[in-house]
């Protein structure tokens, strides 16, 4: 079985990879974290095949399972939520060596990851993710956490897992706009990374929206190495795991000003015309890409491969209607990326490689989301 470890100063654990690896999870689930009983708190949107092979796997292992739904969306990433996961456990007297087993998107493995690492402490988490956004970006690293109204994952911790597990197979029920929200973050993790891999996908973006098996499972195998590789150099984002951020501080800023509410899973209570997670990072590239450009960071010759990639992937390159640019500086603003004041924008300086700009002019990032506008006027 393919298998990717993170080796961190203080825990280890892999992340591991194979096509029907759901119906194992009993076992993945045991080899981590014994016991009697375990919580599987699952995505609402989930298909009901998924979330029964999953209950009948820790079940096949001996596991009692608390069996958790949950409804997911930007809005409902709250702490409202994390109580209700709180109160499910303690009913069902869930211990401190109970494995909470995290099965849906970004946005459920987020907020039970939260749960878990709070709840008694800190209980034994598995991360199942079921959307390619989550497989290649929310699962990996410990990052946990949940929205406030004052903004995107401000209430969270690092908080590694015991393992993650992941069934590619399950991506053939994957919406289609979920599964190029996905590729969206690959084609980030190439742009920081991987020259090579960014060719890869020039040359494969077909056959990944296609379902091909083979192109799936190496699709997400090289983008959790990639991810894997940046966590291990910088867990807690003191320095290189910022590069992760490319196209972010743009992108967050466009959920917020347009009130997003799906963050590219299922069950979103956004605008049905809103931008969902990964196009808005898909856009947020783009902007990043386009000012690294007009300040003579990076060759012109990047731009003009990252935008018919991002097409192609059926991804968004403009803003069809531009929110006012003051209301997107002052949600810059409030990033949990800005340091001492200042925005913090990682920009491209080639096709995969990227670096940490924390000086740039309000002016320059003024007439970059102008630009992505396509020129368009500055009111929602």
């Amino acid at each position: 079985m393919p298998t990717v470890p993170i080796e961190l100063p203080h825990h280890r654990y892999e992340v591991a990879i194979e096509a029907g690896l759901l119906s194992r999870l009993g076992q993945q689930v045991r080899e981590v974290a014994p016991h009697g009983c375990a919580a599987l708190l699952r995505d609402a949107g989930l298909p009901a095949a998924h979330a029964a092979a999953a209950h009948e796997a820790l079940e096949r292992e001996g596991y009692a399972v608390t069996d958790g739904v949950f409804a997911t969306s930007e809005r409902l990433k709250s702490l409202d939520t994390v109580r209700s996961m709180y109160e499910l456990l303690l009913g069902d007297r869930l211990e401190r060596r109970s494995p909470v087993v995290a099965l849906g998107g970004g946005i459920l493995t987020d907020t039970a990851g939260f749960a878990a690492a709070t709840y008694l402490r800190g209980v034994p988490l598995v991360m199942v993710p079921t959307t390619l956004l989550a497989m290649v970006d929310a699962s990996v690293g410990g990052k946990v956490g949940v929205n406030v109204p004052e903004g995107k994952n401000l209430i969270g911790a690092f908080y590694q897992p015991m393992r993650v597990v992941i069934d590619p197979q399950v991506l053939t029920t994957l919406p289609t706009r979920e599964l190029r929200c996905g590729l969206a973050e690959c084609i980030k993790h190439a742009m920081i990374r991987d020259a090579a891999r960014f060719e890869w996908l020039e040359n494969n973006v077909e056959a990944v929206l296609a379902l091909e098996p083979a192109a799936l499972t190496e699709l997400v195998r090289w983008n959790v190495q990639i991810k894997a590789q940046v966590v291990m150099a910088d867990e807690k984002e003191a320095g290189e795991r910022a590069h992760l951020n490319f196209g972010h501080t743009f992108a967050h800023a466009i959920e917020a000003v347009q009130g997003q509410g799906d963050g590219g899973e299922a069950g979103g209570d956004a605008p049905a015309d809103s931008y969902h997670h990964g196009e808005a990072v898909a856009l947020g590239m783009v902007a990043a890409t386009r000012l690294a450009v007009s300040e003579g960071l990076v060759d012109r010759s990047v731009l003009d491969r990252l935008v018919p990639l991002l097409k192609r992937a059926g991804l968004p390159t403009y803003l069809s209607h531009p929110p006012a640019v003051d209301a997107l500086m002052a949600a810059m603003a409030l990033d949990k990326k800005v340091a001492d004041s200042r925005i913090r924008l990682v920009l491209p300086t080639a096709v995969g490689a990227v670096e940490v700009f924390g000086e740039m002019r309000a002016q320059v990032i003024e007439q970059a989301w102008r630009e992505l506008g396509g020129g368009v006027g500055e009111s929602m």
